[in-house]
């Protein structure tokens, strides 16, 4: 057996834990480029700690998901002002954005120097600015991976820049700051976290210790993602959540991720959904169609123990079968009223463009089972 473990080398996590940022801020630089969504109600708790502790700071604010524009104005507005150090502050879109602006500011080039797919995909050669990350919301687990996720709208897709350069120095995980979020983000950024320990969990690179955190954050989200949703100012169920996006963030950067994720890329880029959701309505008919493969082609694979452990985690029930979870998680999509992905523009005609471009995706390499042409029409049919 070989793997690689690496990850963010410090971690806090906490409930008031962000009052550690203007410290740890202090010994990194002196002027802070502050990415952040467009509305961000703890952006003030934020500024007033660095300034307390003489850091001085500027703030570049996305809207939606970061695209190549964004980024590269980001880019420009940190030459501009100085920056000596990128804080990112916010959901999992901030927090690529973050990463993006500190691994370009390091290096040479462009932003299409270095995109998978759609770029030249160089390789850094230079290690990131330092970097602190902050989530505010439990889902994407941005804040320890080394990956940036870009949408490129003229190409129609989203792609990455990776490299072990990009990892943040510092995350800070406070679930305080998960408080206010309502409830149609609890929702879909707790299915991206939920999907985010499964695929790592059955992916064909699984090792003992993504295993490890990912049954660990299954258990949080299995018995706190409803409560969270029905009722935001449950603490215990937002430092659940907290706590299994921060897994499935570790899960990932180390593991694969698989089909759903495959496919989410190609349809965020194509669809104006939140990245949770595509998730949500892609997990069940992914799982089951995995699973049908599978039983048909590798009958002997041993990743169909894995799903029969996930539907207990889940479940609860010692005696669940593997279709107990698929079911499982059908009903908390419906639960949380997750909207199918033709009220989000997706229609059939799209299935073509859509297959042939997430079948070479990274995260569909990851996948524990290649899936045929039709087994991926039918997923999505599934989901429609």
């Amino acid at each position: 057996m070989r793997f690689e473990f690496t990850t963010t080398p410090r971690i806090l996590f906490g409930e008031g834990s962000l009052q550690e940022a203007g410290p740890l801020a202090y010994g990194m630089g002196r002027r802070a480029l502050i990415v952040t969504g467009k509305s961000n109600p703890h952006v003030g708790g934020l500024v007033t700690n660095l300034r307390a502790h003489g850091i001085e700071h500027r703030r570049f604010a996305i809207q939606g998901e970061p695209e190549v524009q964004a980024v590269v104005a980001g880019l420009e507005y940190a030459r501009v002002e100085n920056c000596d150090m990128v804080i990112g502050f916010g959901g999992g879109s901030p927090l690529d954005a973050a990463k993006a602006i500190a691994i370009l500011l390091a290096n040479e080039g462009g932003v299409y120097d270095y995109l998978e797919v759609i770029g030249m995909g160089r390789s850094f050669s230079q290690p990131a600015l330092p970097l602190i990350t902050i989530p505010t919301t439990a889902g994407s687990g941005a804040e320890v991976t080394r990956n940036a996720v870009i949408g490129s709208p003229s190409h129609r897709v989203k792609v990455s820049l990776r490299s072990l350069l990009m990892q943040p120095r510092v995350a800070i995980v406070d679930p305080e700051l998960t408080y206010s979020l309502p409830p149609a983000i609890t929702a879909s950024t707790g299915m991206d976290a939920l999907t985010q320990l499964i695929e790592p969990f059955v992916s064909n690179k699984a090792t003992p210790l993504t295993d490890a955190v990912c049954r660990e954050g299954m258990v949080h989200a299995a018995r706190s993602l409803r409560p969270a949703y029905v009722n935001g100012s449950d603490v215990l169920a937002r430092r659940d959540m907290s706590l299994a996006s921060l897994c499935g963030g570790l899960a990932l950067a180390n593991a694969k991720l698989g089909a759903v994720h495959g496919f989410a890329g190609v349809l965020g880029g194509i669809l104006a959904a939140p990245h949770g959701a595509i998730c949500a309505r892609l997990l069940p008919p992914v799982m089951a169609q995995n699973l049908e493969a599978i039983q048909a082609r590798e009958g002997e694979n041993p990743v169909l123990e894995r799903y029969f452990e996930v539907a207990k985690i889940l479940t609860g029930d010692l005696n669940a079968h593997a279709d107990d979870g698929v079911a499982w998680i059908q009903s908390l999509a419906e639960d949380l009223q997750i909207p199918a992905l033709s009220d989000y523009g997706l229609r059939a005609v799209d299935f073509p463009a859509v297959i042939e471009k997430s079948a070479v995706s990274s995260s569909m390499q990851g996948n524990p089972i290649t899936l045929t042409e039709d087994e991926m029409r039918e997923i999505l049919e599934n989901a429609l």
